[in-house]
């Protein structure tokens, strides 16, 4: 069983088991209890009534969050010509066409999130194994022929969000907690409304089942589905 720290049971306190907030009181217990010496993650897992055994039925999809993720990403970009200077204008990190896959044969991976144009992926195809889930794909949105557009969404704060397949789980992180409540809860609106738009047609009964709101090093707060919901729209 783990074990959590003193700071961790005082800040339980906060909570009552299997209650129900609405999201902005949800967001404000969250806050109030971060206390790490950094400045923690503000995550969100929805757990969702699907079941994941059926390949149809997982959710999966890319958003902008409005306000970012408050985490600086590393954007690495295989084009060339054109596509190359489009990628750099738009804040790619590292650009490069067959050089860069050699070196990512080799082993280089100083790099959050790899994209790249479709005439590249045939070369690419060669590091599939070695770069596994980080190998760029049309459904996660890092590959597509406006490679800049794509960048420039990364940096502005796209993120990838996934059913797990073991629970229907979705985990992300929507921010930081030195975020304003406001910051936080645009976030949360705007990868809640993605997610529900995002229900697979075979789904019965009550999709969005919890919802959990925490801070990296905190506890979790339960926020009620159907004030998330309408908020959401």
């Amino acid at each position: 069983m783990a074990r959590h720290s003193k700071r961790y049971i005082e800040h339980a306190k906060e909570r009552t088991p299997g209650e129900h907030m609405p999201l902005a009181e949800a967001i404000e217990k969250v806050k109030a209890t971060a206390s790490a010496k950094f400045d923690e993650s503000v995550d969100l897992a929805i757990k969702l009534g699907i079941d994941p055994r059926q390949s149809s039925q997982n959710v999966r999809g890319t958003v902008v969050l409005p306000h970012g993720t408050g985490r600086t990403v590393r954007v690495a970009v295989v084009a060339e010509g054109a596509d190359a200077d489009a990628a750099r204008e738009a804040g790619a990190d590292t650009v490069g066409g067959e050089d860069l896959v050699k070196q990512l044969d080799e082993g280089w991976g100083d790099f959050d999130i790899l994209c790249a144009t479709p005439p590249m992926m045939r070369i690419l195809g060669r590091v599939g194994r070695k770069l596994g889930p980080r190998m760029p794909n049309a459904k996660a949105g890092t590959v597509g022929p406006d490679i800049g557009q794509i960048v420039s969404e990364l940096k502005a704060g796209k993120i990838q969000y996934r059913s797990d397949a073991r629970g229907g789980v979705i985990h992300c992180s929507i921010g930081k907690t030195s975020f304003t409540a406001e910051q936080i809860q645009e976030n949360f609106v705007t990868l809640l409304g993605a997610v529900i738009r995002a229900k697979p047609e075979g789904v019965k009964g009550t999709y969005l089942r919890r919802l959990h709101l925490s801070a990296t090093m905190g506890p979790s707060f339960l926020v009620d589905p159907a004030d998330a919901q309408e908020l959401a729209g």
